[in-house]
């Protein structure tokens, strides 16, 4: 089951819409596949002129797509299938970027035996450095998933998990990149503490977390070993790490990235 046989229509294209349409015009996707819906006419027909897709309502992509990206924000998805979801023909195949919404939401509200693929992607989709996983409805079979593998590849990596693990890859992956931002804020902070211009303390950070990230990629190493690299013996990183461990600097990551799925599962329970 490949892309090529399919046109398919972005439901709600925001940021992240537009971002798996872009990608998709990147990979050679021809336009004329390619359908969005919006729900103000300026956005429309910003869409239309950046990327030469046709912009149509909710009940038209549905009949006009064979494969149905919801790209809606997880509070306003009740809403949308409760309109859209009747109105669904039989045979599509719904992919949803809806964050910690279960796929189950989706079937109980669309025809039976619709296949549905649940996605959980992050930002850096936008410079095509996502993280996306996958996991497979009730309905999905492995050639669903190739699908759903095969529109995101322009955007990233993807990897196939078990659902019942999506709130966590939520907690760690889908909120992840905030938590570097974060980081590398308070690293800039730190560096004009100690006198350094701002944007020298920027450049430096940044250019710091990519090379760590490309180590950590490409040499294979746990990322202990590359810590200890970098610690020698009575030297200024070992200072650093007491004072992070003093800090409780780990335990407060753990407890974060467990709050992170606490939330993505109250979002769930209070749309169900």
């Amino acid at each position: 089951m490949s892309t090529g046989q399919h046109t398919i229509a972005i439901i709600g294209a925001g940021k992240m819409g537009e971002t798996i349409l872009s990608g998709l015009l990147r990979a050679g996707w021809p336009a004329s596949a390619l359908v969005a819906t919006v729900r103000r006419a300026e956005r429309a027909e910003q869409l239309a002129a950046r990327y030469g897709v046709r912009v149509l309502s909710n009940d038209e992509a549905v009949v006009a797509a064979d494969v149905l990206v919801i790209a809606v924000k997880p509070q306003d998805a009740s809403r949308l299938l409760a309109e859209l979801g009747p109105k669904v023909p039989p045979g599509k195949v719904v992919v949803s970027l809806c964050a910690g919404l279960p796929t189950s939401f989706f079937e109980k509200r669309l025809p039976d035996a619709t296949p549905v693929v649940r996605v959980m992607s992050n930002t850096p989709a936008l410079v095509d450095q996502a993280m996306s996983a996958i996991s497979a409805g009730s309905h999905a079979t492995a050639a669903h998933l190739a699908l759903a593998e095969e529109m995101l590849q322009p955007l990233g990596k993807t990897l196939r998990v078990p659902e019942s693990q999506q709130d966590a890859v939520t907690a760690l992956s889908g909120s992840g990149p905030a938590y570097f931002y974060y980081l590398v804020e308070a690293m800039t902070d730190a560096g004009i503490l100690l006198g350094l211009p701002r944007q020298v303390a920027h450049d430096l950070i940044v250019q710091a977390a990519l090379g760590a990230a490309v180590m950590l990629r490409e040499s294979g190493e746990h990322p202990v070993t590359l810590r200890e690299a970098v610690t020698s013996p009575g030297g200024t990183t070992i200072s650093a790490i007491r004072e992070l461990e003093s800090h409780r600097v780990r335990a407060a990551v753990l407890d974060a990235i467990e709050a992170a799925r606490d939330r993505a599962r109250e979002i769930a329970a209070s749309v169900d």
